[in-house]
């Protein structure tokens, strides 16, 4: 066949930001090859799509329309630099043609919203390459319908393991996306003042979780116009977005420089009576939950709305540890806050990937996505056979 597609183009997983890195030895995304065919992105994260800005070539690109929206957005914002047009969209269980390769994208859970994991035939072979995946988020449905009714004779399974470590001391899920919900509602009642939850804005299942808690705890959500723009970018009705009660918008000054520049003002235009300013940030300190990032830690000073405030981290708790807490350390230790960790891994944890597994009976299993690939034998117990490969290593389905 001679012909070629490419699954996902990502930054390393342990990539530093800013870090300049090259692209895969792979023929096309420097010069023209003809045999490449195209680049199918799983989902809106940057390690797996962080190396698309880099190829030189006109290659064709497919991701879900969502996921296309949101970092279209991003990239307004400077989070990204997704400028691309896509070839097609990926719609869940509706087969696309890429010359021979035939591609059924499976909407997954996942804490990117429209995620897909990949079903690839060609040839007469079947390749399942799961993306990320998990079955506690607020889509775990997705996953119990793959289970029930999974592709038939699927001759290599590609799982992410991203909680399987070279040590042993495998990485927790966690909790469930509805437990973190119920978390931050105690916390939400206990808190005195204003709370802070610093989170990641693309992370759409919690900024449900954190909305559906100040609902329940009459709090006001304040997001910055970054955040809203991505809420809105996924295109769902459902997500909490302006128009929404107990939920404001605020414009960082930086943000207020980019739209004047951009000379985009519908973006502030359409956010009408949801916008809020800093200066009353004050008045309303009790029952406000910020979704927060270090690079507003100064603005928020300045609106004197931290007195007796808490910091809740709805994150990696390994982003709180050197060298990652660089920005954020000073702004604890000025305002004495000890962070309070509540949070829900993205990532399948080894109950449900041993499921898919199970469900699935691929001819064997590779590990990808993994610093941990030779300990898959024994967290797998014998429920699938294992197949590792090397990075840049050619292998045969």
């Amino acid at each position: 066949m001679g012909k070629r597609i490419l699954l996902d183009l990502g930054l390393p997983l342990d990539a530093e930001a800013g870090q300049e890195v090259p692209l895969p030895p792979v023929k096309g995304l420097i010069d023209p090859d003809e045999d490449l065919l195209g680049i199918v992105l799983s989902h809106p994260h940057q390690d797996h799509w962080g190396l698309i800005p880099a190829i030189k070539t006109d290659v064709p690109v497919y991701l879900g329309e969502a996921a296309h929206r949101i970092l279209r957005e991003a990239a307004f914002f400077g989070a990204g630099n997704f400028a691309l047009d896509m070839a097609a969209y990926l719609v869940d269980r509706v087969a696309l043609n890429v010359g021979p390769f035939h591609i059924t994208p499976f909407l997954n859970d996942h804490s990117a919203f429209d995620a897909h994991s990949l079903l690839v035939d060609a040839e007469g072979k079947r390749l399942f390459y799961t993306g990320d995946y998990r079955a506690h988020g607020r889509k775990g449905s997705l996953f119990e319908r793959l289970l029930r009714e999974p592709p038939a004779e699927v001759d290599a399974l590609l799982t992410e393991g991203t909680v399987i470590t070279p040590e042993g001391d495998h990485r927790a899920i966690g909790v469930s996306e509805q437990e973190v919900e119920e978390q931050l509602v105690g916390l939400f009642r206990d808190a005195p003042s204003t709370v802070l939850v610093a989170m990641s804005a693309q992370n759409i299942d919690r900024l449900v979780s954190v909305y559906r808690a100040c609902k329940r705890t009459d709090r006001t959500l304040i997001v910055d116009h970054y955040a809203a723009s991505i809420a809105t970018a996924t295109g769902r009705s459902t997500i909490p977005q302006p128009g929404f009660p107990n939920y404001r918008v605020w414009l960082p000054f930086w943000q207020r420089v980019r739209v004047k520049r951009a000379k985009e003002f519908d973006r502030v235009n359409s956010l009408g009576r949801a916008r809020i300013l800093p200066e009353d940030f004050h008045a309303i300190d009790q029952r406000a939950v910020f979704l927060f990032r270090s690079s507003m830690a100064e603005e928020l000073e300045k609106a004197n709305c931290l007195a007796n405030a808490r910091l809740v981290w709805s994150m990696w708790a390994g982003y709180l540890r050197p060298p990652h807490d660089e920005a954020i350390r000073p702004f604890l230790k000025r305002h004495n806050l000890k962070p309070i960790h509540c949070h829900s891994s993205g990532h399948a944890g080894i109950d449900d990937i041993k499921r898919l597994v199970a469900a699935m009976q691929p001819g064997r299993v590779v590990p990808v996505h993994t610093f941990g690939p030779g300990r898959f034998d024994e967290v797998l117990d014998g429920v699938g056979t294992v197949e590792l490969h090397d990075d840049g290593e050619w292998w045969e389905v």
